[in-house]
């Protein structure tokens, strides 16, 4: 009998929707404006980790064998292989193949690094396989 007493004390001092406000606070994390910009500044990240393990690898050393790679700052982790080299224009050039395995699932993609001078790589396409 008290449990009734207690619920119906709590309807007759009554809560009221008219007399209700928001209440400011409350605060919650926001959603990034542009979602695609984080998943491009991720992507960016793990194709220059790409690069990175393309441009560092012994071709000649890896005997068809895949080269890991992980991107500590998104997460992402994958394998480039099928790796070849060449000279078009005077220019050094690799082309790979990479996995990326990350939060949004795993993908192939296939890409071409040159070499820019002074020992740097540049990435000259990246795209979905």
């Amino acid at each position: 009998m008290l449990g009734l007493t207690t619920v119906s004390a709590c309807a007759v001092g009554g809560f009221s929707l008219e007399k209700a406000e928001v209440d400011r606070s409350i605060l919650t994390g926001s959603v990034p404006d542009d979602p695609d910009r984080a998943a491009d500044s991720s992507r960016l990240s793990d194709e220059t980790t790409i690069r990175n393990a393309v441009s560092s690898a012994d071709i000649e050393g890896l005997n068809g064998q895949a080269i890991p790679w992980a991107n500590a700052e998104t997460g992402s982790r994958g394998a480039v292989s099928a790796v070849s080299e060449s000279t078009e224009r005077g220019v050094l050039c690799r082309r790979f193949a990479a996995s990326r395995e990350s939060f949004d699932g795993v993908r192939m993609f296939t890409g071409e690094i040159c070499a820019a001078g002074a020992g740097a790589w540049q990435m000259v396409s990246f795209q979905p396989a």
